[in-house]
C-alpha cells in the first residue's frame, strides 16, 4: 500500500509540473526569430535548441542530399577553427552538443551548466554563424555518405521505405531520400553549403527554444545573440503542397527470407484539425502495440506476424500513414489482405466504446510522465514551436484526448482514409 502511495505521489507531483510549472513564455527577436522560454531551476543546466525550416524538402532532384549535408557539416569547423578543436572546446567546459535533421526541420541544441554558458553560448555561436563549410570536408563526408547508402540498398527494410516514399510522394521533395542519392551528392560543392546556409538558416525564420536555470531577462539576451549574427532572407521559398498521385503497386525481389511490406498514402499535416480523432483511432487501430486491431487480427488470430504497426506522421504539408509488417513471402498476399480488410472495417464501423476509452487511458495514463527532465521538456517545447503549436497544447493535451467520441473517429476516418488512394510496397517477392 505504501509502494502504491509513492507511486501515486510521483505521478501527483509530474503531473503538477507538466501541468502548472511548465510555465512557457514566447516571444520574437529583433530580426524575427520566435523564441520559448521555459524557466527551471532545479538543475544548474540550461539546454538551448535552435531549429530552421531547413530539412530535406529544401531539395530538389539535383541537389538532394544538400540540406541533409549542410546539417551534417556545421560542427565540422567554424571561423577556422578545426573541427576537433571547436568539439575540444566544447567538451572542456563539459557542454554538450548535437544536431538533428529530418525532411522538415534542422536543428541544432547545446546543454551547458549554467555557470559556463557564457563561453558555451559564445563556442556555439560561431557554429551557428560562421560555419567553414571546408571543401576538404565535405569530400571526406560525401565518401562516408555514399558508403552507406551503398549498404543500405541492399537491405530490405531501407529498399521498400525508399520505395515508399517516392510511391505516395512523386516529384515532391517529401519522395526524395533524406540523406541524398550517390549522384547528387557527387555533385556537391562547398559554395553549394554556403548558398544553402544563407537562404535557409536565416534568422527571420529561426526557432529558438532555451530551458533551464536563467532567467527571463537572460535568456531574452541569449536570443537576442544567437539571432542577430544569422542571416536574413525575406524571399524564402514556400514548402510545396502535396499533390495526389496514382497510387502504385511495387514488388520488388530479395534474397531476405521474410518480405517487408508497406500500405499507405499522404494524410494528415501538423495542426490538422482532425488530429485527436485520427490521433486516438490510430492508437486503437495499430499504434498501441499489442493492443491493437491490426496485431489481434494478424499476429493473434492468424500468426502471420510478430509484429505490425500503423502510425500517422504528420508535417508541414501532409504527412504519410503507415502501415509496416514483415512476414513470410507465401503469406504476404494474406497478410496484406487482412490489412485492408481490418482498416475499411475500422473506417466503417469505428471503435468499440470499451477500445475507445482504452486508449485514452493509455495514452493520458502516462502523459505526465514525459516531462520528468528539462531534455523531454525540451522535446516537446521544440516539436510545440517549430509547428507553431497553441501555447497551452500541453497543458490541454489530455483533455482533449479525453474528449474524442467514437462518432468523431468514426467520421474522421472515413472522410479522411481512403484504401483506393493507398500505395502498396512489397520488397521480398518477384517482382511483376
Amino acid at each position: 500500500m505504501c509502494i502504491k502511495r509513492v507511486i501515486l505521489l510521483c505521478f501527483l507531483l509530474l503531473s503538477s509540473y507538466a501541468n502548472a510549472a511548465l510555465d512557457i513564455k514566447n516571444w520574437t527577436t529583433k530580426n524575427g526569430s520566435r523564441v520559448y522560454f521555459v524557466e527551471s531551476h532545479k538543475l544548474p543546466v540550461v539546454d538551448i535548441n535552435i531549429m530552421f525550416t531547413a530539412g530535406s524538402v529544401r531539395d530538389t532532384e539535383e541537389t538532394n542530399g544538400l540540406a541533409s549535408m549542410t546539417n551534417h557539416l556545421m560542427f565540422s569547423g567554424s571561423a577556422g577553427i578545426g573541427e576537433q578543436e571547436l568539439m575540444n572546446s566544447f567538451a572542456d567546459i563539459g557542454a554538450q552538443v548535437g544536431s538533428n535533421f529530418n525532411r522538415d526541420q534542422s536543428s541544432f541544441s547545446l546543454r551547458t551548466l549554467s555557470d559556463k554558458k557564457t563561453k558555451a553560448i559564445d563556442l556555439f555561436k560561431l557554429v551557428l554563424h560562421k560555419p567553414d563549410f571546408d571543401q576538404n570536408i565535405l569530400a571526406r563526408e560525401t565518401k562516408r555518405y555514399v558508403a552507406n547508402i551503398s549498404q543500405a540498398e541492399t537491405m530490405p527494410e531501407a529498399i521498400a521505405t525508399k520505395k515508399f516514399m517516392k510511391s505516395i510522394y512523386g516529384n515532391h521533395p517529401y519522395g526524395f531520400p533524406s540523406s541524398g542519392t550517390i549522384d547528387s551528392l557527387n555533385r556537391i560543392k562547398s559554395t553549394d553549403l554556403k548558398n544553402f546556409y544563407s537562404n535557409y538558416y536565416i534568422a527571420n525564420q529561426a526557432v529558438i527554444v532555451i530551458v533551464g536555470d536563467v532567467s527571463n531577462k537572460q535568456a531574452k539576451s541569449i536570443a537576442e545573440e544567437l539571432s542577430k549574427g544569422l542571416p536574413i532572407n525575406k524571399n524564402i521559398k514556400d514548402i510545396p503542397d502535396v499533390k495526389k498521385v496514382t497510387k502504385q503497386d511495387v514488388r520488388i525481389s530479395h534474397p531476405a527470407k521474410q518480405a517487408h511490406l508497406y500500405f499507405g498514402t499522404p494524410i494528415m499535416k501538423r495542426n490538422d484539425p482532425d488530429f485527436f480523432p485520427l490521433y486516438v483511432g490510430n492508437h486503437i487501430l495499430g499504434g498501441s502495440g499489442f493492443g491493437s486491431r491490426l496485431t489481434e487480427e494478424i499476429r493473434e488470430k492468424k500468426g502471420l506476424v510478430y509484429s505490425v504497426y500503423s502510425y500517422f506522421m504528420p508535417l508541414f504539408k501532409k504527412g504519410p500513414f503507415e502501415v509496416a509488417l514483415q512476414t513470410s513471402k507465401d503469406q504476404v498476399g494474406e497478410a496484406l489482405s487482412l490489412v485492408k480488410n481490418t482498416i475499411q472495417n475500422f473506417i466503417d464501423k469505428g471503435p468499440s466504446e470499451k477500445e475507445l476509452q482504452a486508449s485514452k487511458d493509455n495514452i493520458t495514463g502516462g502523459f505526465a510522465l514525459r516531462f520528468g527532465s528539462n531534455k523531454k521538456i525540451m522535446n516537446y517545447v521544440s516539436m510545440m514551436a517549430f509547428y507553431n503549436y497553441p501555447l497551452d497544447y500541453l497543458k490541454t493535451f489530455t483533455d482533449k484526448i479525453n474528449a474524442v467520441t467514437v462518432s468523431q473517429i468514426t467520421t474522421a476516418f472515413k472522410k479522411r482514409v481512403d484504401l483506393n488512394e493507398f500505395s502498396t510496397v512489397i520488397v521480398g517477392v518477384d517482382e511483376r
